[in-house]
């Protein structure tokens, strides 16, 4: 059994890492596609704003999907799905602009469902590991979205056509993710406990504290992948070729944070790595909008990055937790889907609202924003921590009913 279970962790961190690789590739050539399209400057922030939209549906769709059929048959055929529609979305040309249209919806659909069952396979095989894995499963997909942006990089540095730039990236990814996913790993299927009231499953109220978490930290990864590049340059003074900086230092601390995370959570459990990790985050927020220059703007982001790469990764697995300890594993699957859609919340939310803010009051104003509402997530660390349950402990334990089989049948 630790053999599928080795081979299931590895084989789902190359799912992390293949999304992270593609979504990266599609939102850093955005300027790109926009051109590709002729997509005018007030049309496109509708088809940025589809993308979230959709992919909430898709993990609305999920949350339901999942109770019928096995999360790694969603992720199984879903991956494939989002590597095509990217490579549809490069493939296009002048005026074809319902091309784009079909292609981003598809890409947000399956998104969605690739997003929610990829986590619901984690907290299950965290679950089984009876310790904690699920940074480490994040880290790689941050890894993946380095790698995606680099590679976005060197097709606009070479001004190669879209298509070429995604063609080579999909031909690799998409047979070795079919590959890889016979190895995924599912919980073993088990009725839910139904509460009082409850109608079976994880109720919002459970889920409410950490729907929020998910809400805030994402508002805060949206501001810095949107905004952090102009505001060093108009508001701190940067030039244009330092202003490309500050996202690659938050990706690489997000990294950086995340590979040693779990064994932060190891040792000292997931409240304190929370509460520390939003504390880090407000104060990247914090030295952000009073910094008298760019670099130590640059010294923000990086306390940014360090600060809110614990959030997400540990609000999955706390959902995930909670329903379990509730409910029961049938529980787990849809709590987490349910919980996904607050990332696509957050995404929408975060950008509009800061650049409104920057717009009618001032910037260094509006990362203020972000700054409380991270520190709200203090107020909230508590839903964190595992609940005694029928072990008789706080802490999870691998159960072979979790365990369950290879996708395969093993």
């Amino acid at each position: 059994m630790t053999d599928v279970l080795r081979r299931g962790r590895a084989s789902l961190a190359f799912a992390f890492f293949a999304q992270g690789a593609a979504f990266a590739l599609l939102v850093t050539r955005i300027p790109a596609v926009q051109d590709r399209y002729g997509v005018s400057d007030a049309l496109l922030p509708v088809f940025l704003a589809a993308v979230p939209v959709l992919a909430g549906a898709g993990s609305v769709a999920t949350e339901r999907l999942v109770k019928r059929v096995r999360p790694s048959r969603v992720l199984r055929w879903s991956q494939p799905v989002v590597l095509l529609a990217l490579l549809g979305a490069g493939s296009g040309g002048a005026g074809q602009v319902a091309v784009l249209a079909v292609a981003l919806g598809v890409f947000g659909l399956a998104v969605g469902a690739l997003d929610a069952s990829m986590n619901i396979l984690g907290v299950s095989l965290q679950r089984s590991y009876g310790r904690s894995i699920m940074l480490g499963f994040h880290a790689v997909y941050s890894l993946g979205g380095i790698v995606g942006a680099s590679l976005a990089w060197a097709g606009a540095h070479w001004q190669l056509a879209l298509w070429v730039s995604y063609l080579p990236v999909v031909a690799v990814l998409l047979p070795a993710a079919l590959l890889g996913s016979r190895w995924y790993v599912d919980g073993e299927p088990a009725p839910v406990r139904e509460a009082p009231g409850d109608g079976g499953g994880a109720g919002f109220k459970l889920l409410l504290p950490l729907c929020l978490v998910m809400t805030f930290a994402y508002i805060g990864d949206s501001t810095v992948s949107n905004w952090s590049a102009k505001y060093l340059k108009d508001v701190l003074g940067g030039s244009e070729q330092l202003a490309t900086v500050p996202y690659n230092v938050y990706m690489v601390t997000t990294l950086a944070g995340r590979a040693v995370g779990d064994l932060g959570v190891r040792r000292f459990g997931a409240v304190a790595v929370v509460r520390l990790g939003a504390l880090v985050a407000a104060g990247g927020f914090a030295v952000v909008a009073l910094a008298p220059g760019p670099w130590v703007g640059m010294l923000g982001f990086t306390l940014l990055g360090l600060g809110l790469c614990v959030l997400v990764p540990q609000t999955f697995a706390a959902a995930g937790r909670r329903a379990f300890e509730q409910h029961g594993p049938g529980a787990s699957d849809a709590a987490i889907a349910r919980l996904n859609i607050f990332n696509y919340v957050g995404f929408l939310v975060g950008s509009p609202l800061v650049g409104a803010l920057g717009d009618a009051w001032s910037y260094r104003g509006a990362m203020l924003v972000p700054m409380v509402l991270v520190l709200v997530t203090l107020g909230y660390a508590r839903s964190f921590a595992a609940q005694p349950d029928r072990y008789g402990g706080g802490h999870e334990r691998p159960r072979t009913a979790d365990v369950g089989r290879g996708s395969n049948g093993l």
